[in-house]
C-alpha cells in the first residue's frame, strides 16, 4: 500500500508540467528512451506508436520534470480498466538521475491513479535496467507474470503495486499545465 504525504511538495516536484503525450517536449524525452533501449537490448516499443489520447485527462495523465528550464524526466499513466492504472514511458535523462527526479514522477502518477480510483498499478521495465528496479521496489512494486503478451521474461519484469482506498482521500498539489 502506498501513502501520499500532506506536506509541502518539494522544489522538484513543483517542476512537474502537465503536458499531452505529442508535446515536443514528451517527443524529445520519449525518444532518449527509445534510443537508450535500443542501445541496451537491440529492440524497443517505438514510443510514436502509442497514440497520444492513451494519457489523455482525466483517464491519463503525462508528465514532464524541467530544471533550470530544460525538460530532464517523464512519465505517463493510464487506465486499463477501472481499477487498474499503468505506467509507460518513464525516462529521466542520464544527467538528472540520481537526485530524485524519478521518484516524484513516479509518486505523483500514482496519486492520479488512486484519484481516477485504481487500486492497482502495472509497469513493465527491462532486466537490465537496475535503477528503475530499484526505485520501483523501492516504491512497493513486486515482480508478477507478464501482463503483456509475447514478452520475453529474460528481458522483461512486469510488476505492480496495490493502491489503498485512502490514496484518493489525500490531496497534493496539482501539477501546472504546460502551453
Amino acid at each position: 500500500m502506498t501513502t501520499f504525504s500532506s506536506a509541502q511538495p518539494s522544489e522538484s516536484a513543483r517542476l512537474l508540467s502537465e503536458v499531452p503525450y505529442d508535446h515536443p517536449d514528451a517527443r524529445h524525452l520519449t525518444q532518449a528512451l527509445y534510443r537508450e533501449q535500443i542501445a541496451t537490448y537491440g529492440f524497443a516499443d517505438d514510443p510514436g506508436d502509442t497514440p497520444a489520447t492513451h494519457f489523455d485527462p482525466p483517464n491519463g495523465l503525462f508528465l514532464i520534470a524541467h530544471r533550470d528550464g530544460a525538460a530532464l524526466g517523464c512519465g505517463g499513466i493510464r487506465l486499463l480498466d477501472a481499477n487498474t492504472a499503468e505506467i509507460k514511458r518513464m525516462y529521466v535523462a542520464e544527467t538528472a538521475r540520481g537526485q530524485g527526479m524519478g521518484r516524484h514522477i513516479l509518486e505523483r502518477l500514482e496519486h492520479h491513479a488512486a484519484t481516477c480510483g485504481a487500486t492497482q498499478i502495472l509497469l513493465e521495465t527491462g532486466a537490465r535496467n537496475h535503477s528503475a528496479l530499484a526505485l520501483y521496489q523501492h516504491s512497493g512494486y513486486r515482480l508478477r507474470p507478464s501482463y503483456m503478451p509475447g514478452r520475453d521474461p529474460l528481458i522483461n519484469r512486469a510488476m505492480t503495486k496495490q493502491l489503498s482506498t485512502s490514496d484518493n482521500e489525500v490531496s497534493s498539489q496539482p501539477a501546472r499545465r504546460a502551453e
